[in-house]
């Protein structure tokens, strides 16, 4: 009997559930909330995303350094622990990244995440914690560190068992792809028992050469204009990102045949016998790394009246090396299907170029406080659709993955 048209028969919402495949959404770079949870007493508070004294709490609670011997990223508050929520099934953390009232009676799309995909998932029938399940994670660190796979092949567990024992489909989206992948070569038997399909959007396979150089260089703006002001700061972020192996995992792959070598392009100014020239100097994926060190030799920040060294971390990038070694070494598991939507027609930073022909750099460490210019080729805005293409799968060419065409795409899938 139907009690109540809003909440339609019983009978048959459990047999729509019972047919769904579980889900599980992961999140990219910048895609988890982040709350602050002191190690004593104390009131856990949200420090990413937030737009009221962003800056300010991001500076105390988030920068950090990484600890070589355990192989983490680790916050220079030491009174706190940096952790993920794990409300609503894992989906509250990828949902709205700053869920305040304000953001939701203003609406601000940019920290909607996977808010439409969760609305139309649920729409499809998929019941949160049986059928539906959202994987954040502290997107500073590696993405083949034990912590960050354990929480994975927890999560994995979960909607299997939860949903009777049915395999999962995963939905990443950017970063959580370069997860997946380190999951499925390190821990392959597990990806072959848990998942049955692997749906990635917007995957840097191999590297975002643009906006991962610039973000070495001179840090990230996740928004532009007047909302700038509200949010954390380009160079606030950038002492944070040198610190991420996160990011050296996503600088360009070297050993890729790329169509065109990514490049970072520096105007430097030559004096010789009185005469001042400007020449303009090419650095590729390999020659770039000596451009890190010595742009970032003298960078530095001040925590708390102590000045604390940032220069570019060879620890981190030798680590993040053997990162993509995994990946290089990534196959798909016998009887898991693989789907790579990209994005298209957007222009995408891919090389970087500091100075002009006209004000020329003398001091490589001048490049870290100089605006970027981009040369763009075809992307979703961040990556190429070269990198986000270049992994031999079964690809959905023509798709973006904008709202209005995710349900079309899961519904072929």
């Amino acid at each position: 009997m139907r009690l109540c048209p809003c909440f339609g028969d019983g009978n048959t919402e459990q047999a729509a559930v019972a047919d769904r495949d579980p889900v599980l959404l992961v999140s990219g770079m910048g895609g988890s909330i982040l709350n602050s949870k002191p190690k004593g007493f104390g009131v856990t508070t949200r420090v990413w995303v937030r737009l009221l004294l962003a800056d300010l709490e991001f500076r105390k609670k988030i920068w950090s350094i990484y600890n070589p011997k355990t192989g983490y990223t680790e916050s220079l508050d030491k009174k706190s622990d940096i952790v993920v929520p794990q409300d609503d099934h894992g989906l509250y953390a990828i949902d709205i990244l700053d869920p305040s009232w304000f953001t939701k009676c203003v609406h601000l799309t940019e920290v909607y995440h996977f808010h439409d995909m969760i609305d139309m998932l649920v729409e499809c029938g998929h019941k949160k914690g049986t059928t539906l399940f959202g994987y954040g994670y502290d997107f500073r660190q590696s993405n083949r560190i034990d912590k960050l796979l354990d929480g994975l092949k927890h999560k994995l567990e979960t909607a299997y068992k939860a949903s009777g024992g049915r395999k999962v489909n995963i939905i990443s989206h950017s970063m959580g792809g370069v997860l997946i992948l380190s999951f499925m070569t390190l821990h392959k038997d597990l990806f072959s028992k848990y998942v049955n399909k692997w749906i990635a959007l917007a995957c840097p396979f191999q590297g975002a050469p643009g906006c991962v150089n610039d973000c070495l260089l001179t840090g990230l703006e996740f928004v532009e204009g007047f909302e700038s002001y509200f949010f954390v700061s380009r160079w606030s972020f950038h002492q944070l990102l040198v610190e991420c192996p996160s990011i050296y995992e996503m600088l360009p792959n070297p050993k890729y045949e790329w169509k065109k070598q990514p490049e970072i392009l520096v105007w430097r100014k030559l004096t010789k016998d009185g005469d001042i020239s400007a020449t303009l100097e090419s650095y590729g994926p390999v020659e770039s790394i000596s451009l890190f060190e010595e742009a970032l030799r003298h960078n530095e920040l001040n925590y708390n009246g102590k000045l604390i060294s940032l220069p570019f971390n060879t620890a981190i990038f030798k680590w993040a090396s053997g990162t993509r070694e995994v990946l290089c070494n990534a196959k798909l598991p016998d009887g898991v299907s693989f789907y790579n939507i990209y994005g298209t027609s957007f222009d995408t930073p891919f090389d970087v170029c500091y100075g002009s022909e006209k004000s020329p750099i003398e001091d490589l460490s001048e490049v870290c406080q100089t605006l970027p210019q981009y040369s763009y080729v075809d992307g979703d805005g961040t990556v190429p659709s070269e990198s986000a293409k270049a992994y031999k799968s079964r690809q959905i060419d023509g798709y973006g993955f904008r709202c209005e065409y995710l349900e079309r795409i899961y519904d072929r899938i």
